[in-house]
């Protein structure tokens, strides 16, 4: 069973998380053969302040 993980920053809606969930179980579906109660989606939104690039929190970009 496919598992996805999604890691961003917090901010996204309810409807936008349940489009993409839609729309990318629709395709896992398609290109890897399985059947949709086998796609896992887990989304994991992240503060800006515990994310870091280049040696700075994204808070402070």
């Amino acid at each position: 069973m496919p598992i996805i993980t999604v890691r961003m920053f917090k901010g996204r809606s309810v409807d936008q998380k349940r489009e993409f969930v839609e729309v990318v179980t629709r395709e896992t579906t398609r290109i890897l053969q399985c059947g949709p109660e086998a796609v896992e989606i887990v989304f994991e939104d992240i503060e800006k302040h515990d994310w870091g690039i280049g040696g700075k929190l994204m808070a402070d970009k």
